[in-house]
């Protein structure tokens, strides 16, 4: 029996410390990240690893239509866990700033200004062999600001492509 039991702990250890070590996220990635947060289209995106399991992201990004042009910045601090081989999920948390200028026609009272948010985060990637890492994520954000149209909740879809190096 103690046999047993000795040959299961073995197991189990190899299979956690082969998970454990199979998470490997790049030590920097930069790249896009396009989606449709309010709008907002195409960010430029930065991922720096703080440890093994974590890192920080930064994503600049600027949106271009008839009512506003406007530009964000975005930082997270982001927990990711290995699903299988270079498939991991990841979730965080983390503020931005921003800032907007009103180009409706006929508008006396201009709303140009800035805005502050907060943000969520959550999804999925896959680290290739090569050194391409690509994301599917859902980041909710809620934006604060002097005037009452940019103070909502924005559910921002993306699809990332960043090279790490």
């Amino acid at each position: 029996m103690k046999k047993v039991v000795l040959f299961a702990a073995f197991i189990f250890g190899a299979v956690f410390l082969n998970e454990a070590n199979a998470q490997q996220i790049s030590q920097n990635a930069l790249g896009l990240r396009v989606g449709d947060g309010g709008g907002f289209g195409a960010e430029v995106s930065y991922q720096r690893a703080t440890s093994e399991n974590n890192r920080l992201e930064f994503d600049l990004g600027w949106r271009n239509d008839s009512n506003y042009d406007a530009i964000k910045l975005v930082g997270l601090y982001q927990w990711v866990w290995n699903i299988d081989g270079g498939f991991n999920w990841y979730a965080g948390a983390g503020a931005g700033l921003g800032n907007y200028d009103d180009n409706r026609r006929g508008d006396i009272d201009r709303n140009d200004g800035v805005f502050a948010l907060l943000a969520g985060n959550v999804g999925i990637e896959y680290n290739f062999d090569f050194p391409l890492l690509l994301s599917l994520d859902f980041r909710p954000e809620i934006g604060f600001s002097d005037y009452d149209d940019h103070d909502d909740f924005t559910p921002d879809i993306a699809l990332g492509i960043r090279y790490q190096f």
